[in-house]
């Protein structure tokens, strides 16, 4: 079998110049490697995700429950899996994914309450890994940015126009549960956690992207 690394965090965290970054540094020292990203907005296996994301399911992320919304993004990472990227990865191949399975354990562990994490992290993790048999990753590097920053930085993405979030995006206390969520996931599955905020002027904001990808660098130094 292959690598699979994957970055892992809040919208707005950098997960996908983070995962370019990487791959184009890996590819100047002449790695073969594949790089992923889920949801696969371009793939018919999506349609779940897209429906609930657009709000056809109800207008808030609650109203769908953490185990229904886990199937939606499994079933596009499993189709993903075995038209795309599964058979370079059993033959030696390394794939450096933009969210995974673990978005499911920040973003739906987020709609439970914390005593009850546990029980859905080990039904999660059986499900996509065991029962759907994709891969588990081999490290998750998790870019750890304060919600306020996060929201900044969405805001920026759709210059002010907040209708063109996603349900779940345009969710501040949904956001914040997701923050809670994965400092929780990271501590507890030993994700490879990186502060990706500093203190400036009084202000949190964000670390330049550089920085930030030399220290994954250096947190995936033992299996790159």
């Amino acid at each position: 079998m292959g690598k699979l690394i994957v970055f892992e965090g809040l919208d707005g965290s950098g997960k996908g110049t983070q995962t370019e970054l990487l791959c184009r540094t890996l590819r100047a020292q002449g790695a073969d490697l594949r790089q992923v990203s889920f949801p696969d907005y371009e793939s018919d296996s999506s349609a779940l995700v897209r429906m609930y994301l657009s709000g056809r399911f109800g207008q808030r992320p609650d109203d769908v429950n953490a185990y229904a919304s886990s199937t939606f993004y499994a079933v596009d990472r499993f189709a993903s899996y075995k038209t795309d990227w599964g058979e370079f990865y059993r033959t030696g191949g390394l794939i450096v994914c933009d969210r995974y399975t673990t978005s499911n354990a920040v973003h739906q562990c987020s709609k439970l309450p914390p005593m009850h994490w546990d029980g859905f992290l080990e039904w999660l993790f059986d499900f996509e890994y065991k029962k759907l048999g994709i891969p588990a990753p081999d490290a998750v590097v998790y870019l750890s940015v304060d919600v306020e920053v996060s929201r900044k930085l969405l805001e920026g993405r759709y210059h002010g126009d907040t209708g063109k979030m996603d349900i779940q995006e345009k969710d501040l206390d949904y956001l914040a549960r997701s923050r809670a969520a994965a400092e929780y996931c990271a501590r507890r599955l030993g994700w490879r956690r990186i502060d990706c905020t500093r203190e400036q002027n009084g202000q949190k904001t964000m670390r330049p992207a550089q920085d930030i990808a030399a220290e994954v660098l250096a947190q995936l130094s033992d299996i790159l």
